[in-house]
């Protein structure tokens, strides 16, 4: 396993991370998501991400216990806050009162003291970026989180929230987590460029397409174990299943099989081969899953394999 630096810090978290969104508390019992957890920090992977709203709340508490034999200081532990997680008028978004409120839900479910990283799911148009800054410091100085980042936030915003952190002796955040991959390369215009200068990491969510790049769907075909066969979690990946998509993965697939390598630890790879990105989330539902998919964590692309997918 490799390690990068989150952002400004000096918190250093694998490059292949495990995810619990659609899996862990709702598609997975417990004793999978224990083996699975199990699995990955045997593997050297110490970041583990997750959300309040996932599964609503039921996947920090089924992550919890998962993590829970192991050392808390060898862990490096996310969540987020921003969705709504009831009726309540502000149980939700990014005022000081939600992410307060957020925070120590968070801690109870996961069953620990603190969190190293808290991410606003996303940006608040109402709530002033001053008032989140001077809540996730003073959270810091609490000792209630470590550090803080951000959500599919734009480069302005990201760059915003670090100048209004220095300016109020505030902590700036430290990570940004948009979707990227072979089929989803938005930030490379302007996200990515606005961090760099922010010094603020990527970590990045469906580093696959949520398996469009795993070669799976070869033909348009829909497996009935795959993700896109299951009516409980294909609503954010049917989109996704176009034409044009489809080839493009073949494609993909097509170049990675000639050059001895699987689909799914080639796009990881791509993926990882801007050192901008701290770590690429994975999700799996079984042990052989997650481990095809961290094979990629040590796998440097040739060259000419790298720039063929550029252009996949």
């Amino acid at each position: 396993m490799r390690y990068r630096r989150l952002g400004w810090s000096s918190c250093k978290v694998s490059t292949v991370s495990f995810g619990s969104w659609l899996t862990v508390g709702f598609t997975i019992d417990q004793e999978t998501t224990d083996a699975l957890v199990r699995c990955a920090f045997e593997r050297g992977v110490n970041f583990f991400d997750t959300a309040d709203v996932y599964a609503r709340g039921a996947a920090e508490v089924a992550l919890g216990k998962a993590l829970a034999p192991l050392r808390r200081a060898d862990l490096v532990l996310a969540s987020k806050c921003f969705w709504p997680m009831s009726d309540g008028i502000n149980d939700r978004g990014l005022s000081r009162k939600h992410i307060v409120e957020s925070v120590h839900a968070s801690l109870k479910r996961l069953g620990t003291d603190y969190l190293d990283l808290m991410q606003c799911h996303r940006f608040d148009p109402e709530t002033s970026i001053d008032e989140v800054v001077d809540v996730m410091s003073d959270l810091i100085r609490q000792g209630k989180l470590l550090y803080w980042g951000v959500s599919c936030w734009s480069g302005a915003q990201v760059g915003e929230a670090r100048t209004r952190a220095l300016a109020r002796l505030g902590q700036p955040p430290v990570t940004n987590q948009p979707p990227y991959n072979l089929l989803e390369r938005d930030i490379e215009q302007e996200v990515i460029p606005r961090c760099r200068e922010a010094q603020v990491s990527q970590v990045v969510f469906s580093p696959l397409a949520q398996g469009l790049l795993t070669g799976k769907y070869a033909g348009g075909k829909v497996p009935p174990a795959s993700r896109a066969g299951d009516e409980r979690k294909n609503s954010f990946l049917k989109p996704k299943l176009t034409e044009r998509n489809l080839a493009r993965a073949e494609r993909v697939a097509a170049l990675a099989r000639a050059a001895g390598i699987a689909p799914a630890a080639a796009a990881l790879a791509w993926t990882l081969r801007d050192p901008a990105v701290a770590s690429a989330i994975v999700g799996a539902s079984s042990v052989r899953q997650l481990e095809e998919n961290l094979a990629a964590a040590d796998l440097d692309l040739p060259a000419d394999l790298r720039a063929a997918l550029d252009l996949a």
